[in-house]
């Protein structure tokens, strides 16, 4: 599980010692934790990396300090905050993560009484206080999948209303739906996305946010795929995030990588197969590619799609689409 990292820095604070497991996750290219335990040890922890954990202690309360961040990491950005808001005098984290759920973290622990300036900037600014207070929060709504039922409704010429979704969380996304010929529109607490014809190409590059959100990528190689035109795929995060390309390829999309970049030309027609799910996202992609083409598709692999879209084949029937759940074993077994 690629969240147990999350865990490391507020038992640290709490505990003064924690022992994490190396967290999984999907594996679409180099995630590395240096950055996590550069952070810590900045605030005074003892911080190794061994037999498949990583072992964090300190002595004494934390310390504040300066940190930048070499890559503005969710992650990374998410474990230094909640050490620091214990940590003895101030924190400031430069180059952080911008993400909704970074500012989302931020209001939560200022709500216990945490002393946070710059959520939602790059500078966080971080004044330790003793202790934190319980408090009842509820969580931003998952951007992803709400960007993934605007790409459905985009690729099938439909007509779908998200609800408990902030469009302005998904800006980049919405408007490159718009460029391909959808039309969006905000309605109460979440927007509406309508398609009445063949989307058009449109270029993708991903970028940390507010840019394009790679965990949107493969959905917008799918629409891509039965497009009109071509379009150039640009992923600056994840150099294996291509992957699935090949499962796309089953289906006869028309899709060539070199590198970071995908070229992909838009054909009329995708043709049903059995596919594998990689991971999460591409698994995603893989459904809404099956849910325009012809004939059936049989995804495998579906605990990766579990992992990030609870109740999914419920909410495609709603929907109108011909999709039924069955256990059995992998493509590849």
């Amino acid at each position: 599980m690629r969240a147990s990292i999350c865990v490391l820095g507020p038992l640290l604070a709490r505990c003064g010692a924690a022992d994490v497991a190396l967290p999984g996750g999907d594996n679409i290219g180099s995630r590395g934790l240096d950055m996590h335990i550069s952070g810590l040890q900045k605030l005074g922890a003892e911080v190794k990396n061994e037999h498949g954990y990583l072992i964090a202690s300190t002595q004494q309360r934390l310390t504040g300090g300066s940190i930048w961040l070499d890559f503005p990491s969710v992650g990374a950005t998410e474990t230094i905050l909640m050490a620091a808001v214990t940590a003895k005098g101030v924190t400031i984290i430069d180059n952080a993560a911008r993400e909704p759920e970074i500012v989302d973290i931020c209001q939560m622990l200022a709500n216990m009484g945490a002393l946070i300036d710059g959520a939602g900037t790059s500078t966080l600014t971080i004044e330790g206080i003793e202790q934190l207070d319980p408090v009842a929060h509820c969580t931003v709504s998952d951007r992803i999948v709400a960007g993934t039922w605007a790409v459905a409704a985009a690729m099938t010429q439909g007509d779908v209303t998200v609800l408990n979704a902030n469009p302005a969380h998904l800006e980049a996304a919405l408007d490159k739906l718009v460029s391909s010929g959808a039309q969006v529109s905000h309605v109460a607490g979440g927007f509406r996305v309508v398609a009445g014809s063949r989307p058009l190409a449109v270029d993708v590059v991903t970028l940390p946010y507010p840019g394009f959100p790679t965990d949107l990528q493969p959905q917008f190689i799918a629409l891509n795929a039965i497009a009109s035109g071509a379009a150039l795929v640009t992923e600056n995060l994840f150099e294996a995030r291509f992957r699935f390309v090949q499962e796309l390829a089953r289906l006869g999309a028309d899709v060539r990588t070199d590198g970071h970049h995908a070229l992909v030309r838009g054909r009329s027609h995708l043709s049903g197969a059995p596919v594998e799910a990689t991971d999460i996202r591409a698994g995603a992609g893989l459904v809404l590619a099956g849910l325009v083409a012809d004939g059936t598709t049989s995804i495998y692999g579906v605990s990766h799609i579990d992992r990030g879209y609870a109740d999914l084949v419920p909410a495609l029937r709603v929907l109108g689409a011909q999709v039924e759940r069955i256990e059995t074993e992998s493509l590849f077994t």
